[in-house]
């Protein structure tokens, strides 16, 4: 094993103080948060309006149901992406700054699994919608797995 991959491994670079490890280590899950949200408002943004169509009303019950999971699964992404930010500032200079990144990055993780979802539900939706259900569950489907499968079964197999 090369020295950059053990140390990758334990999350410290060499010289890097507890204190260096835990300040980067908030950084860059920061920095993740900020690249999933804007992608999760973006659906949320869309999902707001789309009762408003004209079309709305051709719906089944059904389809009413996976959009209202859609949206509920989306605004509980978007309020556990933004959660990290919010625990951050109102615990800022508090001493817990470990724990403080421990539980956002679990944070963070949950509200990725909730924009899968979403992301899954709207793909599913709008695909049943515009094809009829065996290829709206086709993709939804399809897409969940490609979903859960990048965003977690690789990174997972890797901890090996």
């Amino acid at each position: 094993m090369a020295p950059d991959e053990a140390d990758d491994r334990d999350g410290a670079s060499p010289g890097e103080s507890t204190k260096e490890r835990v300040d980067r280590e908030l950084i860059e899950l920061l920095n993740d948060a900020r690249v999933a949200l804007p992608g999760v408002q973006v659906l949320f943004a869309f999902l707001l309006v789309v009762p408003f169509n004209q079309r709305f009303v051709e719906l089944t019950t059904a389809e009413r149901w996976v959009y209202y999971a859609a949206l509920l699964s989306t605004a509980l992404a978007a309020a556990l992406l933004i959660a990290p930010s919010s625990y951050h500032r109102l615990r800022f200079r508090q001493g817990d700054k470990e724990q403080m990144l421990l539980t956002s990055n679990r944070l963070l993780v949950s509200g990725l699994a909730f924009a899968a979802l979403s992301i899954a539900l709207a793909v599913g939706l709008i695909s049943e919608f515009v094809f009829g259900t065996g290829p709206g569950l086709v993709a939804g489907l399809g897409i969940a797995v490609w979903l859960a499968w990048f965003w977690y079964g690789l990174p997972l197999s890797r901890r090996t």
